[in-house]
């Protein structure tokens, strides 16, 4: 058991976090340098030779930059969490501290309504209590600023602090606001074993706002179920179950040699250029639809699949298993770094593959 394991295992209690890597640290710290830099000059020199009571740069940007550069992917981090979370307690604590005068009831309410307001807008964000609560206890200028104030300084504020941590994540390639990267193909095919919808299913159980995104959980349950099926069955590639020898098809083929050269090898033709370079694929059910209303001059690159699932021959097969399931691909054609043919790989390769490795799964915890 690893030091970090056995700490957070005494202390989890006290809900410890985890140790952040060293380059993340360097990107925060950073980050927040430039951010509030950016908020707090382009406000001055704004400001410059006005006569500006409130202050120009509210003490809970500081809070937002925290999450905006210390956790960019949190759902309270986003652009419409920071805006909107900022800007409606504003609005909350002002409405109170405007109705009440006693700054001791005022104060919690103001803090209450922001959190309800903030969940009902789906832009919550912690730092909104901070700036619900200056609403109230700022001072006589921001009092005398009224509802100004959720504009001025607070609302701008956020912009910039938002446009900065755009631009700051733009220049070093980070992701903001922050979108789920494809993990193992751009296709928008399920996940073995489960859906998107159980992932909502199960998130809606909870009782309580769980700081992650359904899209985020989908991405890392399938690199946990890729790196599970590695450990038991080891790394299987596509260069090892391809055929290699399956039958091509040139995009300009007329569709009478297609469904000919289809009825003697099978389902799917790959369709070749002559210099090796994949233009599509030909499925049999394609060319059955097609076949209809084609002319008798028409040809195969006019009813191929332009965009078949194509995969490197050093990739995992388990990467496979979530696109050839899905729907949308039935096979994957296999190509090297320019794009050029090298084998076909169809659902029952990947099965047949897939059920070989459970057998030997199954003969070596038996032997053992």
């Amino acid at each position: 058991m690893s030091t970090s394991t056995r700490w957070h295992g005494a202390f989890g209690w006290a809900g410890v976090q985890p140790r952040p890597a060293a380059g993340r640290l360097v990107h925060a710290f950073i980050g927040a340098v430039f951010g509030i830099f950016i908020t707090g000059f382009v406000m001055h020199r704004w400001a410059a030779g006005q006569a500006v009571s409130v202050p120009l740069l509210v003490a809970p940007m500081g809070a937002s930059a925290v999450l905006l550069f210390g956790v960019p992917a949190s759902p309270l981090a986003q652009p419409w969490a920071i805006i909107g979370g900022n800007t409606v307690s504003a609005l909350c604590g002002i409405f109170w501290a405007r109705s009440l005068g006693d700054p001791t009831l005022a104060a919690g309410l103001a803090v209450a309504s922001a959190i309800v307001m903030m969940s009902l807008l789906r832009c919550l964000h912690p730092p909104g209590g901070a700036v619900a609560l200056t609403a109230v206890i700022g001072g006589p200028a921001i009092a005398a600023a009224g509802w100004h104030f959720a504009l001025m300084p607070v609302a701008i504020n956020c912009l910039l602090l938002v446009a900065a941590g755009w631009l700051y994540n733009l220049a070093t390639r980070g992701n903001y606001p922050h979108h789920v990267r494809a993990v193992a193909d751009p296709a928008t095919a399920p996940a073995a074993g489960y859906t998107m919808a159980d992932v909502e299913a199960v998130l809606a159980q909870y009782d309580e706002l769980l700081d992650v995104s359904s899209e985020d959980l989908d991405a890392l349950f399938r690199q946990v179920e890729g790196r599970a099926y590695r450990r038991l069955h080891g790394v299987i590639r596509c260069e090892q179950i391809m055929r290699a020898d399956a039958t091509t098809i040139a995009p300009d083929a007329l569709l009478d040699v297609a469904a000919r050269t289809l009825a003697a090898h099978g389902e799917s033709l790959p369709v070749v250029r002559a210099d090796g370079h994949v233009a599509g694929l030909l499925r049999a059910d394609q060319l059955a639809v097609a076949a209809a209303s084609a002319g008798q001059d028409a040809t195969v690159a006019a009813v191929m699949d332009a965009a078949p699932c194509l995969a490197s021959p050093d990739r995992a097969i388990d990467e496979l298993l979530p696109i050839l399931s899905g729907g949308l691909h039935r096979e994957a054609v296999v190509v090297d770094g320019q794009g050029r043919f090298l084998g076909l790989i169809a659902q029952t390769d990947l099965l047949a593959a897939l059920w070989r490795g459970h057998i030997a799964e199954e003969i070596a915890r038996h032997a053992g």
